[in-house]
């Protein structure tokens, strides 16, 4: 568990950062600080006193504790010499295809005499805040970040505004939060789920199911191509062959919606796709609890074209994903707008919209070959 010392401190710095305590603006008492965290007056002194040997805060005796002014400080902080410090964020770290993604951008910011620091936010608001806060805090030159849940409105977009305003440039992998318009470097995820769909609709497959995860944009996107097919062939779709999921539901919707297919009597599906290999690979226990068979019952698309579209016990077709590619590409333009001073003026040009294509393995089958598609 965290110390409690340090919420109380990333509650107050927050605050700041997010303008809701203002520069001589005077904050809450000890004793409020005692009641709105539980915790007893030394934890709230311990934070306090961080706080003001940070520069973060200042005391007056007799008047209490006031918000400093910053202002002076960052603008001196932006003629120092760069700290060659910069920060990757990805939802996930040490699974699927996260690695790849790193080492492509660590190896070459590492070249370029970079010390890299790697966060995580578990696609979760409420982390990717703690880490913004922690690194407009601290001395980073610039931020590769993939965005939490990056379907929704975001509560954090003040924080990248703050990277903004202290010239701390940062550039995002696999979505984007559109509302900033940032330099990004992501997949054409309606094509990918397109080139999924049509893959199958090619082989004879009528009853297709799809599977994306949409509170991030990824799946969105790609939920967007699997219609953009099914229209563009003139494919009817079953409303219960989509099935969408979230990260707080994600360890049980998609196989209790897999299981409720498996147990329809007529429309039986003959071909699914997926939000990406991992997803299938989990899905093949139930499928192998009701001796469905892949691809003889079912084909399977996945999306990624990870290690795992390998090593599984059916070799996987899926969409190949650019992985350590993006993240060099990634590094190569963090490393630009360092050059340039983190402006964020004609930076467009550097970011990168990848084309998916498939990778075929033994996981699909044909049935019959459907003339209306060419």
């Amino acid at each position: 568990m965290e110390a409690k010392y340090k919420k109380i401190k990333q509650s107050i710095k927050s605050k700041i950062l997010e303008g809701l305590i203002v520069p001589y603006q005077k904050i809450s008492s000890e004793t409020e600080l005692m009641e709105q965290f539980s915790v007893s007056r030394h934890t709230v002194r311990l934070a306090l006193g961080e706080l003001v040997n940070e520069g973060w805060l200042y005391r007056e005796q007799g008047a209490g504790t006031f918000c400093s002014d910053r202002s002076s400080l960052e603008q001196n902080q932006q003629y120092e010499l760069p700290t060659k410090s910069i920060a990757i964020v990805t939802t996930y770290i040490s699974e699927y295809i996260f690695p790849s993604i790193i080492r492509g951008a660590e190896s070459y910011l590492s070249e370029q005499g970079y010390h890299v620091s790697i966060f995580n936010t578990n696609n979760k608001y409420k982390q990717e805040k703690r880490i913004l806060t922690n690194i407009i805090a601290g001395k980073y030159d610039g931020v590769i970040i993939e965005p939490t849940n990056s379907a929704s409105s975001n509560p954090n977009l003040i924080y990248y505004l703050d990277l903004e305003k202290k010239h701390i440039p940062y550039v995002m992998i696999n979505a984007s939060y559109e509302e900033l318009e940032p330099v990004s470097f992501m997949m054409d995820d309606v094509k990918g789920g397109y080139l999924q769909t049509k893959y199958l609709l090619e082989r004879g497959h009528t009853e297709i199911a799809c599977i994306y995860k949409t509170d991030d944009a990824q799946g969105q996107k790609r939920l967007k191509g699997y219609i953009k097919a099914h229209r563009e062939y003139k494919a009817a779709i079953n409303p219960n062959n989509i099935i969408t999921y979230c990260t707080e539901n994600e360890q049980s919707k998609p196989f209790d919606a897999l299981q409720q297919l498996i147990d329809t009597k007529t429309g039986r599906p003959t071909g699914m796709v997926c939000y990406n290999d991992q997803l299938v690979l989990k899905l093949m226990d139930v499928l192998r609890e009701n001796d469905i068979r892949i691809p003889e019952d079912i084909s399977f698309i996945g999306y990624d074209d990870s290690l795992l579209a390998e090593i599984s016990e059916v070799k996987l077709t899926s969409v190949i994903h650019p992985k350590s590619q993006l993240g060099l590409d990634a590094a190569k333009a963090m490393i630009k707008m360092i050059d340039k001073k983190g402006t964020y003026i004609d930076n467009k040009e550097l970011s990168m919209l990848y084309e998916p294509h498939i990778k075929e393995r033994q996981s699909t089958i044909t049935l019959k070959k459907n003339s209306n598609v060419s």
